[in-house]
Order: structure tokens, then sequence, then C-alpha cells
């Protein structure tokens, strides 16, 4: 069992700040624009040059990632354009979209 560091709250943005995958847009999470928000990542994955994985995988993993760490506490709106924005991503990477 772990227990939680009261000094450490907001590790998961220090995660989204300080990620060894992509340099980000400021606030890019909250526009309101899908196909911008997927095209800024997809411009940061293409270009980092510290992502692990391909640019496509590396894109959707840290816009996952900010929506599941979000939780609740994101607006259903915001959410909705979130999940827009995976399906702009898959369409500017040309891969398949999801099912269902």
């Amino acid at each position: 069992m772990t227990t939680k560091n009261p000094g450490n709250k907001r590790w998961s943005q220090h995660v989204t700040d300080t990620s060894n995958a992509l340099d980000l847009d400021p606030g890019v999470f909250t526009w309101n624009d899908p196909r911008q928000i997927a095209l800024s990542l997809k411009h940061s994955a293409e270009h980092s040059q510290r992502r692990k994985a391909d640019p496509f995988r590396s894109a959707m993993s840290m816009l996952t990632f900010y929506i599941n760490r979000a939780g609740r506490q994101l607006p259903a709106a915001q959410r909705a354009r979130l999940e827009a924005a995976k399906d702009e991503l898959r369409a500017l990477f040309g891969k398949p979209q999801a099912n269902g």
C-alpha cells in the first residue's frame, strides 16, 4: 500500500509540464477547437527529440494521460472536445477511428 505524499499533490501537472516526450503549447488541453489541439500535439510529437515512442503514440498518450488525470474534475464539454481531438489525431496520422 502506498501513501500519498502531501508535498506532491500536483504530480500529474508536473508530469504534464516536464514530460520526457513532448514540449506542449501552453494551455493546449484547454483550447476549444479539437482539430487545433490535435495539430498542436502532432507538431509537438513530430518535433520532439526526446520521445521514446512513435509520434502518434506519444501524442495520443499525452492526451489520454491528461483526460484520465483530470477525471471528474474535467467539465463534460471539455472532455468531449478532448475526445474529439483523439479522433482528429487519428485522422491526421492516418490511423483508423476507434470502435464504439
